[in-house]
């Protein structure tokens, strides 16, 4: 067992489906999938997600946009929802990063969360010819206005599937990932 400095656990450039539908679904490629071991997680301890994609929301009608991580069934990390562009953007480029920080091990963990999504899908961005990308950070499933928080504990003591999830509260838009790391520091590993 290795433990004690960061590795990438899953790393894809395939694509994930194109997610449509006003509902919770797995954007991970399926090459970024990584089970891990039963009790894996050491205080301290982190993982770190980045991925990064393209994104799709209508005008008037974009709705939010919300990611969560799951460990087996179990979400231990929720974004909350995030407003959307009210102005129609087609297939611009987003990028997601997720620092998860370990606040208890044992036979159940849990972990306190940092998202930050940025895109000119975001609410209020600009056109990336005058001024970029807008940019959200969120903790925790009240959203972005809500006091970070940790998250819902998950039972270690059996193997579980990580997997990385996305909903649109309405089905006006798209979101496919172009790419998917996940990195660990300090987390016991094959």
């Amino acid at each position: 067992m290795a433990s004690g400095y960061v590795a990438p656990l899953a790393v894809s450039s395939g694509d994930g489906p194109t997610l449509t539908a006003a509902a919770a679904a797995s954007f991970m490629p399926v090459t970024a999938k990584y089970t891990f071991p039963p009790n894996p997680i050491l205080l301290p301890s982190f993982m770190r997600v980045v991925a990064h994609g393209r994104i799709s929301c209508a005008v008037t009608t974009p709705g939010t946009a919300r990611f969560d991580i799951r460990l087996g069934s179990t979400v231990i990390a929720d974004s909350g929802p995030m407003n959307l562009n009210v102005v129609a953007k087609a297939s611009v480029p987003w990028w997601l990063e997720v620092y998860l920080y370990a606040r208890a091990a044992g036979s159940t963990a849990n972990f306190m969360s940092f998202f930050r999504f940025l895109s000119e899908a975001v609410i209020a961005s600009p056109l990336a010819t005058v001024g970029g990308n807008g940019e959200i950070l969120s903790s925790v499933a009240g959203g972005p206005d809500t006091a970070p928080a940790v998250g819902n504990n998950v039972d270690v003591t059996v193997p579980n599937a990580f997997d990385a999830f996305f909903t649109q509260t309405v089905a006006t838009g798209s979101l496919t990932c172009h790419g998917f790391i996940l990195e660990a520091a300090s987390v016991a590993v094959p």
